[in-house]
C-alpha cells in the first residue's frame, strides 16, 4: 500500500483539504489553513462544549446550558463553524466531497475521545428518505463510519428513523427549529432493543441550536438508552 501511495502522490500531488495548496501528505491542511482552523480546545462548557474565554475551573457549565439544558448529556465538536471548518462542512454536505470525510472523522474522534471512551454505540442523525434520495448520501452517516473506525465502536446507521419530512432548518429560530422537528424521529421495535441500556453517541456534521440533536436524543432515551452524548465536526458559537 505504501508503494501505491508513493506513485499516486507522484501522479496526483497531495493538496490542502481547504485551499488546495500543496502539502506533504494527503488528507491534511496546509500550515496557513491549520493556523486558521478555529479548533475548540479546553476550557469549555462541560454540557455544550462551548469554549470559555478563560479557565474558570473544572466542571463548569455555560449560561446557555443553564438556561436551555440539552436533552443529551454532553456535546463536543472539533471547531467553530467558521473559516476552514465551515468550508469543509459545506463542501462535504453540498458538493459531494466525500474525500474530506476521513480527515473530518479523524478529528472528530480526537475531539470526542472522552465521550467515545465511555460509550457503547455510535449512530448518525438520519435523513428523511426523500432527502436522502435527492442528496444520495447522508453526511452524518459517512462521518459516523469514520469516527466508529477510529474509536473502535459499533456504528448503527439505521438506529433512528426520520419519519417526518421537515423543511430545511436554515434561517429558522431556535423555537421554530424545535417545532419543525416535533415528532420527526422514532425508533422501531427492533432498533429500540439495540438502544436499550446503551450509552450512545449521536453524530452530525454541524451543531447550530441543538434542536436536531435534542430531538434524536429524546427518541433514543424514550427507547431506553442509558445516556446520549453528541459529537459534531463543527458547532455555531454566537459571537465567534
Amino acid at each position: 500500500m505504501r508503494l501505491v501511495s508513493f506513485f499516486l502522490d507522484r501522479i496526483y500531488p497531495p493538496t490542502c483539504l481547504a485551499c488546495r495548496a500543496g502539502v506533504d501528505e494527503a488528507g491534511t491542511l496546509c500550515p496557513a489553513c491549520w493556523r486558521a482552523m478555529p479548533f475548540i480546545e479546553q476550557p469549555y462548557c462541560e454540557r455544550l462544549g462551548l469554549p470559555f474565554a478563560q479557565e474558570l475551573g473544572p466542571g463548569l457549565i455555560s449560561p446557555a446550558a443553564e438556561i436551555n439544558p440539552p436533552v443529551f448529556t454532553r456535546a463536543r465538536a472539533v471547531a467553530r463553524y467558521d473559516g476552514p471548518a465551515r468550508q469543509l462542512a459545506q463542501r462535504l454536505k453540498y458538493n459531494d466531497r466525500l474525500d474530506l470525510a476521513p480527515a473530518m472523522g479523524r478529528w472528530m474522534a480526537r475531539a470526542g475521545r472522552e465521550i467515545l471512551s465511555e460509550s457503547d454505540l455510535i449512530t448518525p442523525v438520519p435523513l428523511h428518505r426523500g432527502r436522502l434520495w435527492r442528496r444520495r448520501f447522508n453526511q452524518a452517516a459517512v462521518l459516523a463510519g469514520h469516527v466508529a473506525h477510529h474509536a473502535r465502536l459499533p456504528c448503527e446507521t439505521g438506529l433512528i428513523q426520520r419519519i417526518k419530512a421537515t423543511r430545511p432548518q436554515v434561517g429558522l429560530t431556535r423555537d421554530e427549529r424545535a417545532s419543525n422537528l416535533q415528532g420527526a424521529f422514532r425508533l422501531s421495535t427492533e432498533t429500540a432493543s439495540l438502544a436499550a441500556g446503551r450509552r450512545i453517541v449521536l453524530i452530525d456534521d454541524v451543531l447550530t441550536t441543538g434542536a436536531t440533536l435534542n430531538a434524536c436524543a429524546r427518541a433514543l432515551l424514550k427507547a431506553g438508552a442509558a445516556r446520549v452524548d453528541a459529537l459534531t465536526f463543527a458547532r455555531v458559537v454566537s459571537g465567534a
